[in-house]
């Protein structure tokens, strides 16, 4: 099963909303970036876990992924130790647009993405999302004319 290992923190940073309320809000932040994490991997047969540097402050519950803190060490540094205790570190794809992180995970042999282009794939699913729903409403509303005669 493929595990995505996720440099939260340098993900906000590439999500434009979220860099934003970054500034003000950094809790917000990581729970909208958990919930868009969740929503993206809904029914996706792999394990995910999300990384943020230092301690929880309010619980974030999500299904589709685990929260890691990094307590007192950095989050490149609890994903370095995540990858290296792998038995099978092929099967891992780290999103991280870290230089230091990406060249160890590379030589454990382990997939990298960068959080531009996971980014970018995140906000293309939620385009989507957001067109199917429209689409839907549109039949809805067709079948609820054809009900009435209008």
């Amino acid at each position: 099963m493929k595990q995505y290992i996720i440099d939260g923190n340098n993900l906000v940073g590439k999500l434009p909303s979220l860099k934003i309320l970054q500034k003000k809000d950094k809790q917000g932040s990581r729970e909208k970036l958990a919930f868009i994490i969740d929503n993206y991997f809904n029914q996706k047969n792999t394990k995910v876990f999300l990384h943020f540097d230092g301690h929880p402050k309010e619980p974030i519950r999500i299904n589709n992924a685990s929260i890691i803190y990094s307590e007192n060490l950095s989050a490149d540094e609890k994903i370095k130790n995540q990858v290296g205790r792998s038995k099978n570190p092929r099967n891992i794809i780290v999103v991280t647009s870290d230089n230091n992180l990406t060249e160890y995970a590379r030589v454990c042999s382990s997939t990298v993405i960068k959080c531009e282009e996971f980014a970018k794939d995140i906000l293309h699913q939620k385009d989507n999302d957001e067109e199917k729903r429209r689409i839907e409403e549109m039949s809805n509303n067709e079948e609820f004319k054809k009900l009435f005669g209008i």
